[in-house]
C-alpha cells in the first residue's frame, strides 16, 4: 500500500523511535508472581527454556545499564519472561545507595544487547554509544496471569 492510499483509509504510518540500533526483537513479560515460573509459554503453551539475556535497562536517576539475566524463553514466540523479584533483587545490588528502593516505577527494560558485546564490556568497559550499536529494542511488552 502506498502512503497516499494509507491516508485515504485513515491509516497513518507511525515512525517508532528506538534506542538500540539493531532491529527490534523479542516480546517481553515481567512475571510478578512469586510462585509461578511459566515453564510453559502463556501464549502458545510450548515449553520455555532458561536462557541468558543481556537486558538493557533504564534506572531512574542512574541511566542505562546492561544486566546479564537468566530468563524463561519461548523460542516459538520469541518471548522473554523475567521474574520480577529476581530482577529487582539484582537491580538493588547495582544501585549506588542501599537506601534506594527498586520499584516498578524506578526501572524500565528497554531491550537486549548481544551477549558477545555484554561479555566484552565485562572485561573492558565500553562506551554506551558502542553498546547501543549492538542493542535491539523490545518489540512488545506483555502481561500474563497464571491459569
Amino acid at each position: 500500500m502506498s502512503e497516499k492510499s494509507n491516508k485515504r483509509k485513515g491509516m497513518h504510518k507511525i515512525s517508532r523511535r528506538t534506542l538500540g540500533r539493531l532491529p527490534s526483537r523479542y516480546a517481553f513479560a515481567l512475571n510478578p508472581y512469586e510462585d509461578v515460573r511459566f515453564s510453559r509459554c502463556p501464549r502458545c503453551h510450548d515449553l520455555t527454556y532458561s536462557r541468558k539475556f543481556a537486558l538493557l535497562i533504564h534506572l531512574q536517576g542512574i541511566g542505562l545499564r546492561v544486566l546479564g539475566k537468566t530468563c524463561r524463553y519461548c523460542t516459538r514466540c520469541e518471548l522473554i519472561i523475567a521474574h520480577k523479584a529476581e530482577l529487582e533483587s539484582e537491580l538493588t545490588r547495582i544501585m549506588p545507595s542501599p537506601v534506594c528502593k527498586v520499584t516498578d516505577d524506578t526501572y524500565f527494560v528497554i531491550g537486549t544487547v548481544e551477549l558477545k558485546t555484554w561479555k566484552q564490556a565485562l572485561q573492558t568497559p565500553l562506551p554506551m554509544d558502542q553498546i547501543l550499536d549492538r542493542a535491539a529494542d523490545l518489540e512488545q511488552y506483555s502481561q500474563f496471569s497464571p491459569r
